[in-house]
């Protein structure tokens, strides 16, 4: 949406004292469009003041909390709740005050003093009691890549600020006193004043701007196509492998032919005709053996379109139970069309040296972002489809319903003829 603003701006706002609201869209249809937001007030521990304190419990509604890095709260040995099970897996720290705190600690003046003892680098465990009124909560390491949450989220825009990792958020009620949507959400920053973001433009902006691959190992390995390196990558973010095989030099300045593969067992091992996953694999092998030099990125997660195999086979079975397409299965399924991310992909291509690509794809979507990572699509070049009177309904509706550019129509008909089928192949 227009008005949200982008993570830079979020961030400088935070590093001038300020407040912003960050939105999580934790409600979503089965192809990810937004239906609802959820968001809270945040700013940076180390700022706080009694009218920021006061400002944030009057106005959000909801409760303050203070999220924290876990190195911070191991520091100042601080527990979680006995028993802890928080909501979607927040991990809830012993509330505490600060030491010093003469009172009861709930005035916005005590609490703006306990929050900055927490986001003090200098404090120790014996600066605070426990419990107090200010409950911390502590962020998973990783931060938004491990869970895409506001501790979290909280978190790492005090890390991208400059800031000590600790922040204070506290959740935006709407009239009613419920959680607020996002329309009213985006009205309450503009009322108030405030930049308003969202955690996945944040996890978006971090899976672009870190690194988040390394490199476990590099092997030589000959095949009937030639002879390709293959580098081994594993994610920093889910700890999922990432494979490289490379032909040829792979210099920066050149372009270079690149097939971004989803992992898919039974078309790249089985030879399944239910789809021709594994017909464009070893095409674009020969193209790049062809070429002399190219890169295929192997992402064995995205089995299924991101699925995973259970979930694929379930598909297959009502597409051929009840006559429904791939997408309607999967939405039958309670699942989303196509859930990839190619982001982590796009920085194996980088590590190996690519910058300038050809694409080998059929699919529009592993177009879009390459250039954030610092690459350039040079051509997106089709792989012909190998259709038989197995897969053409299903090539058809990728074509129809994802716009793949599967160079079907005449090799729909040669298939269909071959199977003497033709009618039935062009009405699929």
């Amino acid at each position: 949406m227009p008005d949200f603003n982008t993570i830079d701006e979020v961030v400088e706002e935070l590093q001038r004292g300020g407040m912003i609201v960050l939105v999580d869209e934790r409600a979503v249809d089965v192809d990810g469009a937004d239906l609802v937001g959820e968001g809270e007030l945040v700013s940076l521990a180390e700022q706080v003041s009694p009218e920021s304190i006061n400002f944030m419990a009057r106005h959000a509604g909801g409760t303050l909390s203070v999220p924290a890095d876990p190195a911070r709260i191991e520091q100042l040995h601080l527990e979680l709740m006995p028993g802890n099970r928080a909501p979607r897996g927040a991990a809830v720290v012993v509330s505490v005050n600060a030491a010093t705190v003469a009172g009861t600690g709930v005035s916005a003046q005590d609490r703006a003093l306990t929050i900055r003892r927490l986001a003090d680098p200098n404090s120790v465990a014996s600066d605070f009691v426990q419990p107090g009124v200010v409950t911390p909560l502590r962020a998973r390491p990783g931060g938004v890549l491990k869970r895409a949450g506001h501790t979290e989220a909280a978190v790492d825009l005090a890390n991208l600020a400059g800031a000590q990792p600790v922040a204070v958020i506290a959740a935006i009620l709407d009239d009613s006193g419920d959680l607020a949507s996002t329309p009213f959400l985006l009205e309450f920053a503009r009322r108030h004043g405030l930049k308003i973001a969202t955690i996945s433009d944040l996890i978006a902006y971090r899976r672009r701007t870190e690194k988040l691959i390394t490199l476990e190992s590099e092997a030589i390995m000959p095949s009937r196509w030639g002879e390709f390196t293959v580098y081994a990558f594993r994610s920093l973010v889910d700890d999922n492998p990432y494979l490289a095989f490379t032909m040829g030099d792979i210099a920066a300045e050149q372009d270079t032919l690149v097939r971004m593969h989803s992992g898919c067992l039974t078309g790249d091992i089985m030879g399944s005709h239910l789809c021709d996953c594994g017909y464009q694999l070893e095409r674009s092998l020969e193209m790049i053996a062809e070429a002399g030099h190219g890169v295929v990125v192997y992402i064995q997660h995205h089995e299924g379109r991101g699925i995973g195999i259970i979930h694929k086979l379930k598909a297959y079975a009502l597409q051929q139970r009840e006559g429904l397409d791939t997408i309607e299965a999967n939405h039958a399924l309670g699942l989303p069309m196509d859930p990839r991310d190619y982001g982590i992909g796009a920085q194996v291509l980088y590590e190996v040296g690519v910058r300038r690509v050809r694409l080998l794809t059929n699919n529009p979507k592993k177009r879009v972002g390459l250039e954030a990572y610092g690459l350039t699509l040079v051509e997106q070049v089709p792989i012909e489809a190998s259709p038989n009177q197995h897969n053409i309904r299903y090539l058809r509706t990728k074509r129809d319903k994802m716009g793949h550019a599967t160079l079907l129509r005449s090799q729909e008909e040669e298939a269909a003829r071959n199977t003497g089928d033709l009618d039935n192949a062009q009405s699929a």
